[in-house]
């Protein structure tokens, strides 16, 4: 695909929605990747770095590298990510705390949306398409309800909790981040994001390479050879996770951070009680988004 200097520019400015949905505990950067029509093509440029690649980079032969990976394209995106993650760790963070009810309304409007858009692409519902629906609302929900653990920090369980958060990240509907909660482990990594504890990041990030290139072959081969089916799963993932951003929550359990500040650890829902019709315009507003992007990208298909 021949791109000019502003796709990639537009490329990097959906890096930035990816990473900032990826900071969210309950948000999937998969899900963004989603809505912006770009799926498809991050899942096969990631699981273009294989044996054959890297050979390529090596022997020296790095611009075969760069082409075979889709060099401009993940260099793009991951430049938007990071951009995201390191700037708006601590805007976003802060914004969960100040703001929990609109900031989740936003997103809460997001993935129904997202879910509503990826279902309309599954060409044939038949049993096999609404098991896979249904298993993947139940296992999504399942996450959403699970219990965080305690867990250590040492830094092989580091290097394992990049490997299997990175998975959740490109899988629409299932956070990343809020399998870090699960791990025990989000709070511990946002802090070493926010005071660039490299040690940290980089043992992360070798977990997180591993496991994405590992798993984005599994998920480019049920693409391409189960796509209905596969499609329905992840359909599913984005219907469970609702429970999950749902605005309206209330504290069971609470921790206090290395600041000494006490945050909600454990929530469940509650009524809409307060910011309701601000909470039901942000809503909208992230359906909305969902619905030009779509038809954007729709239109940009077509031509």
């Amino acid at each position: 695909m021949k791109r000019k200097m502003k796709d990639y520019a537009l490329l990097t400015l959906k890096g930035i929605c990816m990473g900032a949905a990826d900071v969210v505990p309950g948000v999937s950067g998969g899900t963004i990747a989603f809505i912006v029509g770009i799926y498809d093509e991050l899942i096969d440029s990631i699981k273009s770095i294989n044996r054959e690649s890297l050979k390529m980079f090596f022997t020296g032969k790095w611009k075969t590298f760069w082409r075979m990976i889709n060099g401009n394209f993940l260099f793009s995106l991951l430049l938007g990510i990071g951009i995201s993650i390191f700037s708006l760790a601590k805007l976003i963070t802060w914004l969960l705390v100040a703001y929990p009810i609109l900031v989740w309304a936003f997103f809460f409007g997001l993935v129904l949306a997202s879910t509503w858009f990826v279902g309309k692409d599954i060409k044939e519902w038949n049993w096999k398409t609404l098991t896979g629906f249904v298993l993947g609302a139940a296992i999504a929900y399942y996450i959403t309800v699970a219990t965080p653990a305690e867990t250590p920090s040492n830094l092989l369980f580091i290097f394992l909790c990049g490997a299997i958060a990175i998975c959740a990240m490109i899988l629409p509907g299932i956070s990343g981040s809020f399998i870090l909660v699960l791990l025990g482990k989000y709070f511990f990594v946002m802090e070493a994001v926010k005071t660039f504890n490299l040690k940290i990041i980089l043992v992360f990030a070798a977990g997180a390479f591993l496991g994405i290139t590992s798993f984005s072959r599994v998920l480019s081969y049920a693409l391409k050879h189960f796509r209905n089916i596969t499609l329905s799963v992840l359909t599913g993932f984005m219907l469970g996770s609702l429970n999950k951003v749902w605005p309206w929550k209330e504290t069971v359990e609470t921790f206090v951070d290395s600041h000494g500040v006490t945050k909600p650890l454990i929530e469940v829902n509650a009524m809409p009680d307060q910011y309701i019709l601000e909470a039901a315009l942000l809503a909208l507003a992230g359906f909305f988004l969902v619905y030009v992007l779509e038809k954007l990208s729709s239109r940009k298909s077509a031509g």
